[in-house]
C-alpha cells in the first residue's frame, strides 16, 4: 500500500516525499507519508490520484480533509496518513522534525520492570 501511495504520488510529480514509519509512536496508523504540492491545485490533483489509485486496489479511504484550501490536504487511509503540503506550510508545520522528536524522547523513557 505504500508503494501504491507513493507511486500516486510521483505521478501527479509530488516532490519531497518521506515515509515515517510511526508504529512506535501511535496506534492511530503505521506510517505518515508527506509529500509537497506546487500549488494548491497540484495538492487536490495529488490527493485525488492517491484516492483513485488506492481504491483500484480495495483500500478503505476513511477520509479526505483540507481539499478546500489546498495548502494541506490529508488522506486518511488507516494505515497510512498522507500528508499533501506546500512547501510553506510543510516548512511552518514541520511534521518530520515533530514526529522525529516524539521518537527521540520516547527512546529516552525508561519502563518499570
Amino acid at each position: 500500500m505504500k508503494k501504491a501511495v507513493i507511486d500516486a504520488l510521483e505521478d501527479i510529480k509530488a516532490f519531497d516525499i518521506t515515509v515515517m514509519d510511526v508504529r512506535k509512536l501511535t496506534s492511530m496508523a503505521s506510517y505518515m507519508i508527506i509529500a509537497n504540492a506546487t500549488s494548491s491545485r497540484q495538492a487536490k490533483a495529488l490527493a485525488n490520484s492517491v484516492r483513485e489509485k488506492l481504491k483500484e486496489l480495495g483500500a478503505d479511504i476513511r477520509g479526505t480533509e483540507g481539499e478546500k484550501e489546498g495548502e494541506w490536504v490529508l488522506v486518511d487511509l488507516g494505515d497510512i496518513i498522507v500528508h499533501i503540503m506546500l512547501p510553506a506550510t510543510r516548512a511552518y508545520y514541520n511534521l518530520e522534525q515533530l514526529w522525529g522528536e516524539a521518537e527521540t524522547r520516547r527512546g529516552h523513557i525508561k519502563t518499570a520492570e
